[in-house]
């Protein structure tokens, strides 16, 4: 769940057109969003605004969804600038920031030995999702479910390994003071930091190699991979008791399981999953679960189109396409699939596991 650099991953999504498709149909493709999967048109219900819907009636397996993505179409739908997300949402930023006094990054940049100092703007993506188990919640250890090995079980194509909290990036170098806690280091006792890696898939890591041949001579390349690291933990007492007025159910919260993407070398700033637990209304033999999944991304990854004018087979394309999975070239239920569709399978598999256990 963080990420980012100059000519962008985006543009390797897009430049492995040169190896695919021919101009006119990679054109076509970008006007298309690509097929729902069965396993998601069946599990899914998308829906105005969860904290409307009610839950009364709600199947186990069965996820109410939105993701604000108000006209698909639209290559940015559902994406709203950082500071937006606080006027218009603010306890839902507050709760999925990476910590309550969070803002955009500002920092130095050394660009041929010269130094500036740089404010860096960000949009986010954000997808809510709910669900009923049918145990209660006093049957749910959340415990059993801040660890690796669960986290590792999400998305086997996302490889998971224990990190040192010494060796969380935040924590060490100065040059992302930005991203540390002001209130203290990430990854501290009785949370679990992980370090993560995704390889892309599909056509994308020729993309990657293509797009640094343009760039050849750039001091960073872009990678073929995306890298974060992460906290993992159950939330104590004191913080879930505001989340009641997040979810706008009238029942009281018994639990929050949270995962904080406090570094990213690409692509995102930051991200965070965060799942809230109470007692169904009117059955407390139910378990109502609310999921939230948010992932700021660099508004200057979205900003390339006048970069791809110089290549034709790119003139049509917006990156946020790709990003959003409005593209012939998203591929897989994972991050290279789109944002949206990764949001979708996350929180199926969440649901899943708690339906088992």
């Amino acid at each position: 769940m963080h990420s980012q650099v100059p000519a962008t991953l985006l543009l390797a999504l897009a430049l492995t057109a040169q190896a695919g498709p021919r101009p006119a149909d990679a054109q076509e493709g970008m006007k298309q969003q690509p097929p729902v999967t069965p396993a998601l048109s069946e599990r899914i219900k998308d829906v105005p605004a969860i904290e409307a819907a009610s839950v009364a009636g709600l199947k186990p397996g069965t996820i109410l969804f939105t993701d604000h993505r108000d006209d698909p179409a639209k290559p940015e739908s559902g994406l709203v600038p950082y500071l937006d997300w606080g006027k218009l949402r603010p306890g839902e930023r507050a709760a999925l920031a990476p910590h309550p006094a969070y803002t955009e990054p500002d920092y130095v940049q050394t660009l041929n030995g010269v130094a500036k100092r740089r404010h860096e703007t960000l949009k986010v993506y954000v997808a809510q999702g709910r669900f009923v188990v049918a145990k209660a919640p006093e049957r749910i250890d959340l415990s059993a479910y801040a660890t690796l090995g669960f986290v590792a079980k999400m998305d086997p194509v996302i490889k998971h390994k224990a990190l040192n909290p010494t060796d969380a990036t935040p924590n060490k170098d100065p040059a992302a003071a930005f991203a540390k806690r002001p209130d203290r280091p990430w990854c501290e006792a009785g949370t679990t930091c992980i370090e993560s890696r995704y390889d892309l898939e599909g056509k994308l890591p020729l993309g990657v190699k293509l797009a640094n041949r343009l760039e050849d001579g750039a001091t960073k390349k872009i990678a073929e991979f995306v890298a974060f690291q992460s906290e993992l933990r159950t939330l104590p007492p004191a913080e879930i008791a505001a989340l009641g007025n997040l979810t706008k159910i009238d029942t009281p919260v018994t639990g929050g399981l949270e995962q904080t993407i406090f570094w990213v070398n690409q692509i995102l700033r930051f991200g965070k999953f965060l799942a809230v637990f109470q007692p169904m209304p009117g059955d407390p033999t139910k378990t109502v679960v609310t999921t939230y999944m948010a992932l700021a991304i660099k508004a200057d990854v979205l900003d390339r189109k006048q970069e791809y004018a110089r290549v034709p087979v790119l003139k049509n394309l917006l990156p946020a396409q790709v990003l959003m999975g409005n593209s012939s070239f998203n591929t897989g239920t994972s991050i290279s699939a789109g944002l949206p569709t990764y949001a979708r399978n996350r929180m199926i598999a969440f649901a899943d596991a708690l339906a088992k256990n």
